[in-house]
């Protein structure tokens, strides 16, 4: 069976990480016994250990960096970043191979969810959608600390450019990190959502005042 989830969905900086994590059935009480669980629900410190135990366990783990550009294409073009992450999903999923994946449904509805991530689906695997499937089922628990490990990694590297926080709108490290940047250089960092409300209305407002 495999497990499939996502970190990185919200944020205005950095990419969007879509992980996978294969195991035989006969693993799954391992994971448990390790205390493997939503990411949101763990430590850093605490993620990264799990971590390295799904790497033990696994028969395969597979992870997609989904930049802020292709993030940025999909909601230009009409396709939406829930398109983009049935997309990612079904790909991993394919790359797995596994007789059922267990899905974190982002869509209110995930029987929707569900049927747009089949649609691009190559394998027949059988998919099994729901809500807080990281926390309910461990195989999407470790799928999750998976992305949330690789995800916080790729933001590690963009502090080589200063403060960005966590690359979430709601921090203010990040805001100050974008305004100071738009102010420096006229234009948003190029590893920035720039389709996303909180970076456009930060571009706007640093330039307007230059131009007062």
């Amino acid at each position: 069976m495999a497990g499939v989830d996502e970190a990185g969905r919200g944020p205005v900086i950095g990419p969007m990480i879509v992980a996978g994590v294969l195991v035989d059935d006969s693993s799954i009480c391992i994971l448990e016994q390790a205390g493997v669980t939503d990411s949101k629900r763990l430590t850093p410190q605490r993620r990264v250990k799990l971590f390295q135990c799904v790497l033990e366990v696994a028969k395969s783990v597979v992870f997609l960096e989904v930049s802020p550009s292709e993030i940025d294409e999909a909601v230009r073009s009409g396709v939406g970043l829930n398109e983009l992450e049935a997309c990612k999903m079904a790909e991993v999923v394919d790359r797995l191979q596994p007789d059922v994946a267990y899905l974190d449904a982002t869509d209110p509805h995930p029987s929707k969810f569900e049927g747009r991530v089949r649609r691009y689906l190559a394998c027949s695997t059988r998919l099994i959608a729901e809500h807080n499937a990281d926390e309910k089922y461990v195989i999407v628990g470790a799928a999750s600390i998976v992305a949330k490990v690789i995800r916080d990694v790729k933001v590690e590297e963009l502090r080589a450019y200063g403060d960005v926080g966590s690359g979430y709108p709601h921090d203010p490290r990040t805001i100050n990190f974008l305004r100071c940047w738009v102010r420096e250089k006229g234009c948003l960092p190029p590893f920035t959502r720039q389709t996303w409300k909180t970076a456009r209305r930060i571009l706007d407002e640093v330039l307007q005042k230059k131009l007062v």
